[in-house]
């Protein structure tokens, strides 16, 4: 097994990171999301212009894994309050810091990736002020909630989530930092 590395993305990074999230977003969609509904998603959110957006935006973070020098997963983390009203009303630690996306290939899912990934990414967040951090993650993916428990958040509240026109379910989970 490769060791891996964690670092800051930069802006020569945003191709790289568009790829990874093309080929695991899906993972994280319910069975039901359509193939143009994670279509658009990706145009829109997860686009290497959009990457390149988050890379200079000083209010995100963008964390690439990397194994034997290839990318196989990232973080996204945002700094500040929630936007989202049932966000702010579940999240109690302040302040706060969002852990928008966090993505591993499948072929490194099972190999540690994630866990150093998510370990290097609490401790960005620590190292930039935040007291505690939270995320939404849809009710049926099962895989990535215990993982996330794993990791130390525990459920707070509910979200929705609009993909492709449809609202989904969110759970809100939080830790402490």
């Amino acid at each position: 097994m490769t060791a891996v590395s964690v670092r800051p993305a930069d802006p020569t990074d945003a191709a790289a990171l568009a790829e990874v999230a093309a080929a695991t977003f899906r993972l994280a969609c319910p069975p039901q999301t359509t193939e143009q509904a994670i279509a658009e998603f990706l145009r829109d959110v997860l686009s290497v212009e959009r990457f390149a957006e988050y890379l200079d935006d000083p209010t995100r973070l963008v964390l690439l894994a990397e194994q034997g020098g290839r990318p196989v997963g990232y973080t996204l983390l945002v700094f500040g309050d929630p936007s989202d009203a049932d966000v702010a009303a579940a999240v109690g630690i302040r302040p706060t810091v969002e852990l928008s996306k966090c993505y591993v290939l499948a072929e490194a899912q099972g190999a540690g990736v994630a866990a150093s990934l998510m370990a290097a990414t609490l401790d960005a967040a620590r190292q930039r002020g935040a007291a505690g951090a939270w995320l939404g993650v849809n009710e049926q993916n099962a895989r990535a909630i215990r993982f996330y428990e794993k990791s130390g958040f525990a459920a707070v509240g509910r979200k929705r989530f609009l993909l492709g026109g449809v609202y989904e379910n969110d759970h809100v989970l939080e830790r402490a930092l």
